[in-house]
């Protein structure tokens, strides 16, 4: 075990140090959560422009919606669009399914390095 110019072994001068990293931060008590007037209020002060409304908001000219006095063609060229807006929706949820999943691996990979090379600089370090 090596020892540091002060005399004191490098493995417990590691320890030392990181045991100042590891002390708990005290986190704030969780707030409660906003009662049905406070979320009513914050829908309505949102601007038009929120992403949360976004998709909402803006009409898509590809989906008419319906009328009232629709013929039977029209309405079923409606659903046609729908059911293929839908099947599309549905293929780029799948793929980017897959993607997430494939990142996810590759985090943990990454994750599995990371620990591996702290145990490594670990164990030289003592």
């Amino acid at each position: 075990m090596g020892t540091m110019a002060s005399g004191v072994p490098a493995g417990i001068c590691f320890q030392a140090m990181t045991s100042k990293a590891k002390k708990r931060v005290a986190l704030p008590t969780r707030p409660e959560p906003p009662n049905t007037d406070q979320i009513l209020e914050d829908v309505q002060r949102a601007q038009p422009n929120d992403p949360v409304f976004v998709l909402l908001a803006e009409p898509n000219e590809d989906l008419p919606t319906a009328a009232k006095n629709e013929d039977p063609e029209a309405k079923r060229e409606r659903l046609y669009r729908l059911t293929q807006s839908y099947v599309e929706m549905n293929h780029r949820l799948q793929k980017a399914c897959s993607l997430l999943k494939e990142k996810c691996e590759e985090l943990k990979l990454a994750g599995a390095t990371l620990e591996q090379g702290i145990l490594e600089m670990k164990q030289r370090a003592l």
